[in-house]
């Protein structure tokens, strides 16, 4: 009798564990942890985001750049932070698509060793070329790279960027080099200086430099085109069928934060994404709002992980 008495009460503690915890969430400042450098789209997501969350959540969200190695750090840091929602991940493919089949080691788990709260939004890549590139569209660019294999230079300084190029040189069969950078600034700073002859970034880093007139605009990356650059094709519909490459925002918490924490940041989350004036921040900063609940995203990021190493696979690049 009396185990049984314990085991009831036992279970009622666990019942009303989550609740409890939720109602005296949050019950200090919240951290975004932003695994890129201030400036980034990633940085301006978790800002604008971070600002109408935390008139939701009433406490201050306190943005944390934390960069290096191609996420990791930012990534590892909150996968070990306490599991009680006052340390958020605001990531993007990298860390949670990409890294899996680039680098030899990831000290993290991206599915598994993180709650996954929600999508945040998507960023639409443009391919650009220098001025001298003797090509006006794609299917030109294509038939000039395959008449001189090695000539043109395409730079990154993203996952995406690199992943970008690399799906070009696979799906047009041509053989381009790559310029590695540590970010998409410097390769637009050498890109308008001709160092380098192609660059795929994101529409909020390329589309001023197309409209300035001071590079060429060939296509976009996704399979859809973007309402923020309606006038640029597809690169399927420009000439390159199967293209279709998106970056992409989320959030995660440690694994194990109590599920009532998690709603409860996913629907002040949600709620920012959603808002008009937000969405129309997001829009100026060339980002996409997208929302999903916490269960479409710890599948689509499983589904990123097979998808990025395909490509990554089909390219011949090596994890380093």
């Amino acid at each position: 009798m009396r185990i049984r008495t314990l085991l009831a009460a036992w279970l009622a503690g666990l019942a009303f564990a989550g609740p409890a915890a939720a109602q005296g969430f949050p019950s200090r400042n919240i951290k975004f942890i932003v695994p890129f450098q201030a400036g980034s789209a990633t940085d301006a997501l978790a800002r604008i985001v971070g600002e109408h969350a935390s008139r939701t959540l009433g406490r201050p969200v306190v943005i944390e750049n934390m960069a290096g190695a191609s996420g990791v750090v930012a990534a590892q840091n909150v996968a070990r932070a306490e599991p009680d929602g006052h340390t958020v991940l605001i990531s993007t493919n990298t860390t949670h698509g990409a890294n899996q089949s680039l680098l030899k080691t990831v000290p993290y788990d991206a599915v598994n060793g993180f709650e996954h709260v929600t999508k945040l939004g998507t960023i639409t890549l443009a391919l650009i070329a220098n001025p001298s590139v003797p090509a006006n569209d794609v299917k030109e660019l294509i038939a000039y790279a395959k008449s001189n294999p090695g000539k043109l230079t395409f730079g990154s300084g993203s996952s995406s960027s690199r992943i970008a190029g690399e799906m070009l040189k696979s799906l047009g069969g041509i053989d381009i080099v790559h310029v590695p950078y540590r970010s998409n600034p410097q390769a637009i700073t050498d890109i308008l200086g001709g160092q380098i002859a192609l660059f795929f970034a994101d529409i909020s880093t390329t589309l001023p430099q197309v409209k300035a007139g001071k590079v060429k605009g060939f296509a976009v990356s996704t399979a859809q085109r973007s309402k923020l650059a309606p006038e640029l094709p597809t690169m399927a519909e420009a000439g390159v069928p199967g293209y279709d490459l998106a970056a992409w925002f989320a959030a995660f918490v440690p694994a194990k934060t109590p599920k009532p924490i998690v709603d409860k940041l996913r629907e002040a989350l949600v709620s920012a994404v959603n808002d008009p004036a937000t969405q129309e921040r997001l829009l100026g900063a060339g980002i996409e709002p997208e929302t999903s609940t916490s269960e479409d995203l710890k599948a689509f990021v499983g589904a990123e992980i097979k998808k990025w190493g395909d490509i990554v696979k089909a390219a011949g690049i090596q994890p380093e």
